[in-house]
């Protein structure tokens, strides 16, 4: 009895991790004899901002509902250095339109009605649905089965979007215009350093004068590659990181990390299974969005990187020993989940892109629309924070960078 007790937790400790680790082989050997080694390369990147996402514990809902409840800043702060260092790697690359000697360009997409309205909705789905985009896919890799429920509704209004598209970006817009190409790389460089600094220092001053002073970093209790391995990794490791990923994302898939555009595909490729003709909507008669729809999953950058965060998430939580998934979720959480996956899915088709590859993506090339995404998902996340009370009774406070 006594050997068996103690011996019992190593299996369970372990059982994640293996789980991860030959999924991931199993993938990469399947991807590469189907897409090629660079479509491999793109999964384990894809691993590797999933294993930094649950690590350092980076979301961006939880971060922004902590600042507008509490006035506490050190996630906002995060994702301006994180931004701070995607500009400075950008910026030049795409000046140049080339990186390592393969083409690049941004995400540079028009900023009009459609993506005010659609990041805004975004914004309230992010507080109802307990997580953005890249979020979602984390903690489900994490073991939260509601972020299922979230991810499934994600998908659905994704696709929906794809169905009206054509009507929404048919509004009033300025074109795509992208300030590196505008104003040219050291403008352009000054001029976002600027407002990253000028968001960091706003928060600081708030969170003082709320509390007096910066609250304390995260403390663990491992160190070293045992914290590395383990987590939970310090802030500014986890913005380091996912800056430098993404770089490595636009080297190898020649375009920065995205996310949803993954989830419309998925609803559109069911949606074709079961005998819809989607291939007549507009939105799906685009050249790229038609070659997607006609190609195996595996052949989409998007979907296999996806695929990668979910299994980096998973691998990250066995090796910290929190995966342990319930099936427990009260009926107004899980309300909050479809109606917030809807909001997800529908507004980050209408604003061309998520947090990942409108926010992040986004401002790293210089597109004005990633800046109007930023100020209208901010004011739908001040409606979502609002909203949450009617869901999540007795809320207590989460830790200010979780996926949730």
């Amino acid at each position: 009895m006594g050997l068996s007790a103690t011996a019992s937790p190593v299996p369970r400790r372990l059982g994640a991790p293996l789980v991860a680790l030959a999924l991931l082989v199993a993938g990469a050997w399947f991807v590469n004899l189907n897409a090629g080694f660079k479509q491999v390369l793109l999964l384990i990147v894809g691993a590797a901002l999933g294993l930094t996402l649950y690590h350092a514990a980076f979301g961006f809902t939880s971060a922004w509902r902590v600042f507008i409840n509490e006035r506490r800043g050190a996630g906002l702060r995060a994702q301006m250095i994180m931004l701070a260092l995607a500009v400075l790697l950008f910026f030049p690359a795409l000046s140049a339109g080339s990186l390592f000697g393969s083409p690049v360009t941004g995400l540079v997409a028009p900023a009009g009605v459609s993506v005010v309205f659609g990041a805004f909705i975004f914004g309230i789905g992010m507080q109802l649905g307990g997580g953005c985009a890249s979020g979602t896919l984390f903690t489900v890799g994490g073991g939260n089965a509601r972020m299922l429920v979230t991810l499934l509704f994600f998908i659905i209004g994704s696709v929906t979007a794809t169905h009206h598209a054509d009507w929404w970006f048919a509004l009033p817009s300025f074109p795509a215009t992208s300030i590196v190409q505008a104003w040219g790389v050291t403008p352009a460089l000054l001029a976002s350093l600027a407002v990253f600094a000028l968001i960091a220092w706003v928060t600081v001053l708030l969170e003082k004068r709320r509390h007096g002073q910066l609250e304390a970093p995260v403390a663990s209790a491992h160190q070293g590659l045992g914290r590395f391995v383990r987590g939970p990794w310090p802030l500014l490791w986890g913005a380091v990181a996912l800056a430098l990923l993404n770089y490595a994302t636009l080297a190898l898939a020649g375009r920065p990390w995205g996310i949803t555009s993954a989830f419309a595909l998925w609803g559109a490729k069911t949606l074709s299974g079961l005998g819809v003709d989607v291939g007549n909507w507009v939105f799906w008669q685009a050249p790229a969005n038609a070659k997607a729809l006609a190609a195996p999953l595996w052949q989409d950058i998007t979907t296999v990187m996806d695929i990668g965060i979910v299994l980096g998430a998973l691998l990250a939580a066995g090796l910290a020993g929190r995966f342990a998934p319930s099936l427990k979720i009260p009926l107004p959480s899980l309300i909050a989940a479809v109606i917030g996956g809807l909001l997800l899915g529908y507004g980050s088709r209408l604003a061309y892109g998520c947090n990942i590859g409108a926010y992040f993506s986004g401002i790293a090339s210089g597109s004005v629309h990633g800046w109007l995404w930023l100020v209208a998902a901010y004011t739908g996340n001040l409606i979502g924070v609002r909203l949450r009370p009617m869901f999540f009774a007795g809320e207590r406070r989460a830790p200010a960078l979780s996926g949730c």
